[in-house]
């Protein structure tokens, strides 16, 4: 689970301090305040410990990849490639890790849950490198460092990070007196570490720890796919549901091939559903329709249809015959059930499309999920409605004010900046920011000023 994440010199943002996470994290603003660019440094993490690619620093991404970012010029603060980008993320494992001496055999060396990533990029003749990268873990600090200003050759220590001398100390094998070569991606020691060091083994453990930390963030973008008369399916089995959420029924059909069932409600003798029926009840308890479900066309084949009745009265039809919400918000439940135990979501807008009552009840859906399912959701929205509702289960103790992490984004001066809003225990906003989703008071005053002065001319 990401705890904390510091970005400084991205896109809009000189620096955001740090960002606080928490099982539900959402992200609020104005158009171009610079909202998705916070969920794309996360991605461009993402995308870069999925490449294939181990020189290339940071994947900025084609047509095929979840961004395309362009170049560093094109990412980095106010286009200064002068200037490094840096960044911090902090995370929790669900389990403790233990890193063992390898030379006494059952001694822990470092021990905890806690670990924290941070890294220095820049750009020189085009060329992108690594400044220095660290990982902290059980208070010790692992640096790598680019020590020649004309050649790429790095130094590795590691320190205390309260300050105090001593700590773990690395052994230089003997008769490899050389600086380490370029760093593997933007995260990774380069594998002559274990060559040069006799006890740098463990380090490849914190790495594979950051690439497990992102392959548990699944993604769904804004603009989804229209849905179709049929879908094919020959046993797939996704990862998600696709960036515009293309293989929702793919992954449906898996899960039906799995028989994975959720339990609807709490405690012993709850109804045990499989997650289509989950997400048709879904479906119905937000009004959108009364029944659904994926049918196979012909008995023996791999085409099927989504057939839905709008109500227990309407005949049955296709999901193309309806209106546009079913097919928006369809991945977006899905993907909430689909991702596995302990997953983080990032989806942005999931409310595009969707009537307002709609949107409120997509709130009671991310609360359900993440109880259920142990997922985090990381969430970028402009819906008044999801976040009343949001305040309302705060209010009823149905969710707690501290499971959620709630920011408003705005662009000053053409940079972005960013402030948490305070939640109480009654789900009240303490800071409420001036113009958030409007001024519906100034609406209302300008409306009947308005009807004032035309009935007073037709009284005249």
């Amino acid at each position: 689970m990401i705890t904390k994440l510091r970005i400084d010199r991205f896109k809009s943002w000189r620096s955001t301090n740090d960002i606080r996470f928490s099982k539900l994290t959402g992200f609020f603003g104005t158009n171009s305040s610079g909202k998705t660019s916070l969920l794309q440094l996360l991605l461009l993490l993402k995308q870069t410990t999925e490449s294939s690619d181990r020189s290339q620093v940071l994947d900025l991404g084609n047509e095929r990849s979840f961004l395309e970012l362009g170049t560093f010029k094109d990412i980095i603060f106010k286009h200064n490639i002068d200037e490094p980008l840096e960044f911090q993320i902090d995370w929790s494992l669900d389990k403790t890790f233990k890193i063992f001496n390898p030379e006494k055999k059952n001694d822990t060396l470092f021990e905890g849950k806690d670990l924290s990533f941070k890294s220095a990029i820049k750009q020189t003749q085009g060329t992108m490198y690594v400044d220095n990268f660290s990982y902290t873990f059980d208070k010790s600090r692992f640096l790598m460092k680019k020590e020649n200003k004309d050649r790429y050759e790095y130094s590795l220590s590691a320190e205390l990070i309260n300050g105090e001398k001593g700590g773990f100390d690395f052994k230089r094998a003997q008769g490899r007196a050389w600086n380490l070569p370029v760093p593997i991606k933007c995260y990774g020691f380069p594998d002559q570490v274990k060559a040069y060091y006799t006890n740098a083994g463990f380090l490849s453990d914190l790495q594979l720890k950051f690439e497990e930390l992102f392959a548990g963030i699944y993604y769904l973008g804004p603009l989804r796919d229209y849905p179709r008369r049929q879908y094919t399916w020959a046993g797939a089995q996704p990862a998600d549901m696709g960036r515009r959420g293309e293989r929702v029924i793919d992954a449906m059909l898996a899960l039906r091939e799995r028989k994975q069932m959720i339990s609807r409600g709490q405690g012993r003798g709850k109804k045990r559903l499989t997650v289509e029926e989950y997400v048709a009840y879904w479906l119905k308890e937000l009004e959108l329709i009364d029944e659904f479900h994926v049918q196979q066309i012909v008995e023996v084949g791999n085409l099927y249809q989504v057939l839905l009745k709008i109500s227990s009265q309407s005949p049955e039809v296709k999901i193309t015959d309806v209106g546009f919400g079913v097919s928006q918000i369809l991945p977006v439940i899905t993907l909430c059930y689909y991702a596995p135990e302990g997953s983080t979501l990032i989806i942005e807008q999931p409310e595009i499309h969707l009537h307002p009552k709609v949107q409120a009840g997509l709130a009671d859906v991310f609360i359900d999920a993440i109880e259920k399912k142990n997922i985090r959701i990381i969430l970028e929205s402009h819906s008044e409605h999801l976040l009343r509702r949001l305040q309302r289960r705060i209010a009823e103790e149905k969710f707690s004010s501290d499971s959620s992490a709630l920011y408003f984004c705005e662009a000053i001066k053409g940079e972005s900046v960013l402030k948490q809003l305070e939640i109480d225990l009654y789900g009240n906003i303490l800071n409420w920011p001036q113009g958030f989703f409007g001024d519906e008071m100034a609406e209302l005053a300008a409306m009947s000023e308005a009807i004032y002065k035309r009935k007073s001319g037709k009284n005249e």
